[in-house]
C-alpha cells in the first residue's frame, strides 16, 4: 500500500469516521506493513473548530512518531448551509465556518501534530483539498467560501512544506484532490457526475501520495496523480 515508507510504518489519520476517513482507515488495516494506526475523530472529542483539542490530542500522543499523517476532515455543507451560488449569497458567518473547517482546521493540525514527523527517514502528510480550490482552473464561478478557503488550504500546505523540510528533508507534504466521491458531503451535489466509491478514492489518495518525491513536497494533485494548477 504504502511501499516508500519503511516496515511497521505508523500512520494516524484525522476524520478517521468520515466517509473518505473511514476509507484509509480501511485501506491502512489491509496493509501488512502498517504496523500502528490511529484515528481521530469528534468521537475521540477531537474538534477541528478547537485548538485546545487538537492540542491535548497531539499531547496525548507525544513522544510517538508516525511515518503518515492523513488529514480526511472537511465539510462542504456546515450547519444546513450549503455553497453559495452567488456573490449575493454570501454570509460572513458561514463564510468563517467554511474557513475554520476547511483551512484554520488543517492549519491547527499541522501546528500540533508536523512535529511527530520522524526526522531520519521518509514521512508523509496528506490533506483533502478539492479541485474547486484552484484559482487557475475556476471557470464556473460561484462556491465562493468553500473555494477560497481550499485555496488558503493550498497555500497552507506549500508554506508548512518549506517549514518541515528544514529538520526533515524526507517529508512529504500534498493537498489531494479526492475525486468526486460518494459521500455525505458531495451526494447533493454530484448531479450527473460519474463518482468514485470512498475506497477507490482512498486506493489513488494513498498511491499518488506514496509516490510523490521530496522534491515535489507541498504540491497540489489529484487522487488519478495528475497535478493540479493553483
Amino acid at each position: 500500500m504504502l511501499p516508500s515508507l519503511s516496515e511497521g510504518y505508523r500512520a494516524l489519520v484525522f476524520g478517521a469516521t468520515g466517509g473518505i476517513g473511514r476509507a484509509i482507515v480501511e485501506a491502512l488495516q489491509s496493509d501488512p506493513r502498517c504496523g500502528s494506526l490511529t484515528g481521530l475523530s469528534r468521537r475521540d472529542g477531537f474538534d477541528l473548530e478547537d485548538e485546545a483539542s487538537i492540542a491535548a490530542a497531539a499531547e496525548r500522543l507525544g513522544g510517538q512518531t508516525f511515518d503518515l499523517l492523513f488529514d480526511a476532515t472537511g465539510a462542504l455543507t456546515i450547519d444546513g448551509t450549503g455553497p453559495e451560488k452567488s456573490l449575493r449569497a454570501i454570509d460572513p458567518a458561514a463564510m468563517a465556518r467554511q474557513f475554520a473547517v476547511n483551512a484554520i482546521g488543517p492549519a491547527l493540525i499541522l501546528k500540533h501534530f508536523a512535529g511527530l514527523l520522524p526526522r531520519d527517514r521518509r514521512s508523509l502528510f496528506g490533506t483533502l483539498g478539492a479541485r474547486v480550490g484552484s484559482i487557475g482552473d475556476n471557470r464556473l464561478g460561484g462556491w465562493i467560501s468553500y473555494r477560497a478557503a481550499k485555496a488558503a488550504l493550498n497555500q497552507i500546505v506549500r508554506t508548512a512544506a518549506v517549514e518541515v523540510a528544514r529538520t526533515r528533508p524526507e517529508a512529504v507534504l500534498a493537498a489531494l484532490h479526492p475525486g468526486t466521491v460518494e459521500t455525505r458531503l458531495s451526494d447533493p451535489f454530484a448531479g450527473s457526475r460519474e463518482r468514485l466509491t470512498p475506497q477507490a478514492s482512498a486506493a489513488g489518495l494513498l498511491s499518488v501520495l506514496d509516490g510523490l518525491p521530496a522534491e515535489r513536497s507541498g504540491c497540489f494533485v489529484a487522487y488519478d496523480g495528475k497535478p493540479i494548477e493553483w
